[in-house]
């Protein structure tokens, strides 16, 4: 039997993670959806975790949304008390940055620890090769970039 050309390949290989990651992601999203934060929230504030005072034009940037859409979502995340403004830079009087509040902080890791528990009681259930599977996987998951692929 021949084995199939490498890009026809990587393309079955595609369709296949893109389906299994999507109906994960969704499950996930589905069981720790609460009020407290729109979903879309969500992402915005862990990117501001991970880059403590970023501005809102930087952050509409490496988000892909126009700046004023931003302000309009950093503006909802404030008034829950999951971001605050810094004071404006010394160099440029308008450069205002974003943090994250304690409070937003605790949000970030109370929800990481809910999808990590959904995660471990989903694997728990899993066969021992099957798990050994999925950590032989981890690295090569982990070398994909798509960033540099759309070029």
């Amino acid at each position: 039997m021949t084995r199939p050309a490498p890009d026809t390949e990587a393309r079955e290989l595609a369709e296949q993670l893109r389906g299994s990651l999507r109906r994960l992601f969704r499950q996930l999203r589905r069981h720790a959806d609460d009020d407290m934060v729109s979903p879309l929230h969500i992402p915005l504030l862990v990117t501001i975790l991970e880059n403590p005072g970023i501005g809102v034009g930087e952050l509409a940037q490496l988000e892909g949304l126009r700046s004023p859409t931003m302000t309009g979502h950093v503006n909802s995340m404030v008034a829950a008390g999951l971001v605050e403004r810094t004071e404006p830079n010394e160099g440029d009087r308008r450069r205002v940055g974003l943090v994250v509040t304690p409070e937003g902080h605790a949000y970030v890791e109370s929800r990481r620890k809910r999808r990590t528990d959904q995660l471990v009681r989903a694997l728990s259930q899993l066969s021992p090769e099957s798990r050994a599977a999925l950590s032989a996987a981890i690295p090569a998951l982990n070398d994909i970039e798509l960033g540099d692929l759309d070029a």
